[in-house]
């Protein structure tokens, strides 16, 4: 991106500050207020929220190698603990809007990939393992080097990558759109709809909240995101109310007959560093712990990129501010996820909510991570947003980001066509750590092809080389032997 251009994007310097909160967060001098703040701290909240439904219910329905499953109250008691933590702690240690609880896909990998081949003290220790190993990177300054090695056009294209995908999340949660399953015989893998049309009250609410959040946005009303998060959250309930609706999916939103719940803290301190060894193959072991950092290293690349760039925070070298501090923050996150059996913590990409309401300090994160912390003991009443209701703010977000996708150059094959793999394979596989995968490759082998590799970091190269095992893990698995 020309160097002109990337100045634009940033926000302009306000008013000097006003007291010590808008001096220690820069608030003024990135061009915001703490009304803003506060608004994109609950929008983010409200968009990622779900993760206090969805991870206790996919930890929860797993059995570890000796059939025992997690309690799904403790689940929730760890899951916003973490969340609450970590959010603030980034907040205050990194002064950007970027929140953290567990992450979506590691949990899955946790729940589905390593605990059937262990217990559960033993998978959550690998967690903490990974977390720690991150750590060591990030104090190494490796991984902040490979940040600063990515050429400022795929980081572009990262960002447009993410846009796509969190507004396929939201049109997916919705119901928006389904997979057909596969019995149905057809090359068409989603539709749709449930049936390949639009039926229920549910759908109906998404509709009308796409529809209000961009009407909002087109007339740059102030808090549009939340607004609208908030008025179809009443809606739904008052829907819910008079209709006859089979389904919501994960929330229902109904007042609940009890506000406040009892944490439960049993599962803080269940896990076991070095047991996995004793219970698999080193080789096995060593695998799946590289699979795990592979997915949190770039997964928390791509998002912490993103949300920065959205947020005009990138500098004319397109580096983001604090960063040794935020990727230590977020390695620190893993290692708290895995110590309170809530799986890896990482930066979440809902937090582009956030900044689409005009958050762009740590000063929204502490709204966030206290409304976590509420949602210790106030877990009925804030978990009745439903997804139909938040998922339409993804789908703004999503436009929002994809407006980084003027700033690449599309006549130059050498990096339009990894721009365009990343951007693709993102949405189209459900993972930003593929999309990612897919634009490194591809820029090395083009660049070598035309005989220009020197042009490349090595520190691509290398991660370049990891990708490739990262894709081939199956075959190298069979190869090895490794069950």
């Amino acid at each position: 991106m020309p160097e002109t251009q990337q100045v634009e994007d940033r926000p302009a310097a306000g008013p000097p500050p006003a007291n010590s909160v808008d001096r220690f967060f820069k608030i003024s001098a990135r061009g915001s207020t703490v009304g803003r703040e506060v608004r994109g701290g609950f929008a983010t909240f409200f968009t990622m929220a779900y993760i206090l439904v969805l991870n206790p219910i996919i930890l929860g329905s797993a059995k570890d190698k000796f059939g025992d499953q997690l309690d799904s109250v403790q689940l929730v008691t760890a899951t916003a603990l973490v969340a609450a933590v970590m959010t603030i702690i980034m907040g205050v240690g990194g002064n950007l809007p970027l929140a953290l609880a567990a992450g979506l896909g590691l949990n899955a990998v946790v729940a589905f990939q390593i605990a059937p081949l262990m217990s559960w003290d033993d998978a959550m220790g690998l967690i903490v393992l990974e977390g720690l190993l991150i750590c060591v990177l990030v104090v190494t300054g490796l991984r902040e080097a490979v940040m600063y090695a990515i050429p400022q056009p795929l980081k572009q294209a990262i960002s447009v990558g993410i846009g796509l995908f969190i507004a396929f999340i939201g049109f997916v949660d919705a119901g928006f759109v389904s997979r057909i399953p596969d019995a149905a015989n057809t090359t068409v893998p989603v539709q749709l709809g449930a049936t390949g049309a639009l039926t229920g009250w549910p759908i109906l609410v998404f509709c009308v909240g796409v529809l209000l959040t961009i009407g909002l946005l087109a007339r740059k009303v102030k808090g549009a995101i939340l607004i609208s998060i908030v008025t179809m959250t009443a809606v739904a309930i008052v829907v819910n109310e008079i209709a006859d609706v089979k389904s919501w999916g994960l929330t229902t939103p109904q007042v609940p007959d009890d506000v406040v719940a009892s944490p439960d803290f049993g599962l803080l301190g269940d896990f076991s560093l070095f047991g996995a060894f004793g219970e698999v193959s080193v080789i096995t072991v060593v695998l799946l712990v590289f699979t795990l950092i592979l997915s949190d290293f770039f997964d928390t690349m791509g998002t912490v990129v993103g949300v920065s760039a959205e947020a005009g925070l990138l500098d004319e070298d397109g580096k983001v501010p604090n960063l040794g501090r935020v990727l230590l923050i977020d390695g620190a996150a893993a290692v708290a996820g895995g110590a309170s059996s809530a799986s890896s913590a990482t930066s979440y990409i809902e937090s582009a909510a956030g900044v689409g309401e005009g958050a762009r300090t740590g000063f929204a994160n502490l709204v966030t991570g206290g409304l976590f912390a509420c949602a210790l003991f106030l877990t009925p009443l804030l978990t009745i947003v439903p997804m139909q209701a938040a998922a339409p703010a993804l789908v703004a977000v999503g436009f929002l980001m994809m407006t980084q996708v003027k700033h690449i150059d599309w006549d130059k094959y050498e990096i339009a066509i990894p721009a365009f793999l990343t951007i693709a394979v993102m949405p189209f596989t459900y993972s930003i750590t593929n999309g990612i995968g897919a634009g490194f490759v591809s820029y090395v082998l083009i660049k070598t092809v035309l005989g220009r590799a020197k042009e490349v970091h090595w520190l691509l190269w290398g991660t370049s080389a990891l990708f490739l095992i990262y894709f081939a893990i199956d075959p190298i698995e069979q190869i090895l032997n490794v069950k």
